[in-house]
């Protein structure tokens, strides 16, 4: 995940404010894709039931975001210098959500899902592979929670994970692609990805992969990475903005709208959902980041929002899971109904996003712009 603002800006560049907006948006229907994870008993009966594809939105926008900064500057920078400024933008949050989540499972009880005591020198071993970037295979001594789980510390770093090869793959071989092969390799990744959607590659009808090295989690959460990644990379290098009015408000309606649809298909026709996944990474979520980027904050009131929710937005996106575990534990272990729940997880939602906001002003600006004086 990336921000306009944190990317090097000339004149000739504008500021697309409203991504930055749009995802603030995603991050938190992740949010609240993850309160109703709570109550579900399977893919199908999640209440906000696609908002695991707010990461291919996220995935998008990166691209997007990646060639719109750096494209055009790899006769002067080295890969060396391009992953200092990756490190330096990402790899903060990373720590911090890791911390987080040790001391959040401490306060679990450092058990797994199934009440079996975990000693501290696993809890200390799956800490250092989640600072360090390294998942935990299911099974192992890292594996903390006994659900498989890439980074049981804070689950939601998986992403992050994939991320970063999507990052390694732009400085070795995608900035270097011309339009046509970069239009053949979207094509071929956008091919795979739909293949495995609707054969149901993840065995649960869905593209909700990628957070385990279990089944094809691996093979799923690559293939949502590589494709949407080099998607949103194409579109940065061919973009020309349309005249859209009210284009935030249309575009974070549309996401919303998008993510909420509930589990399709039926038992004579279960590959429905794999259609519907393909069509927003594939179709939806490219045009929306068109117009996403076509659009302007023309109200003050409109600017500050998005300003506010590009803030925020990657800092909730990797504190907010560790959390959700304490949540998790508090409704599995007293039975707790969604009901019951709204109201705790209602402050439990709101405390994140002010954590996030604290968390970016006193711990993630200041550290990136140390890290960036120093290196």
């Amino acid at each position: 995940m990336e921000r306009f603002s944190d990317s090097v800006q000339t004149a000739a560049k504008p500021h697309y404010a409203l991504l930055d907006g749009l995802r603030g948006v995603a991050a938190l229907a992740v949010l609240c894709y993850h309160f109703f994870e709570g109550f579900a008993t399977s893919p199908i009966d999640q209440r906000f039931n696609h908002g695991y594809l707010a990461v291919d939105f996220f995935f998008i926008l990166s691209g997007f975001v990646i060639g719109y900064a750096y494209d055009d500057r790899w006769k002067t920078m080295k890969v060396k210098d391009f992953f200092k400024r990756r490190l330096i933008r990402l790899h903060p949050m990373v720590i911090l959500g890791a911390v987080l989540g040790t001391i959040t499972f401490l306060i679990q009880g450092s058990v797994q899902w199934d009440g079996t005591a975990v000693p501290f020198t696993s809890v200390i071993l799956s800490f250092l592979l989640a600072i360090l970037m390294l998942p935990a295979i299911p099974g192992t001594a890292p594996e903390i929670r006994g659900n498989g789980e890439m980074f049981p510390l804070n689950g939601p770093s998986w992403s992050l994970f994939f991320e970063y090869i999507g990052n390694i793959m732009y400085a070795i071989f995608l900035h270097r692609l011309s339009d046509k092969w970069l239009k053949v390799f979207v094509g071929v990744c956008g091919t795979s990805l739909a293949a495995f959607a609707i054969f149901n590659g993840s065995g649960c009808w869905n593209i909700g992969v990628g957070w385990t090295l279990a089944d094809h989690n691996f093979i799923g959460g690559f293939l949502r990475m590589s494709f949407s990644f080099s998607a949103g990379l194409l579109i940065s290098r061919n973009f020309r903005p349309m005249k859209i009015k009210g284009a935030f408000w249309i575009c974070s309606a549309l996401l919303i709208a998008l993510l909420a649809v509930p589990h399709l298909g039926t038992e004579s026709a279960p590959w429905l959902n794999g259609i519907y996944d393909s069509f927003c990474t594939l179709a939806a979520f490219p045009f929306i980041v068109w117009m996403g980027a076509s659009g302007v904050a023309s109200h003050k009131a409109s600017a500050g929002i998005c300003k506010f929710l590009g803030d925020i937005s990657y800092p909730v996106y990797l504190v907010h899971y560790p959390f959700m575990y304490l949540f998790y534990s508090w409704v599995w272990n007293n039975g707790i109904s969604i009901g019951q729940a709204i109201p705790v997880g209602i402050g439990v939602c709101t405390g994140c996003i002010l954590l996030a906001w604290i968390v970016m002003k006193f711990y993630d600006t200041p550290v990136r712009r140390w890290l960036s004086s120093k290196f």
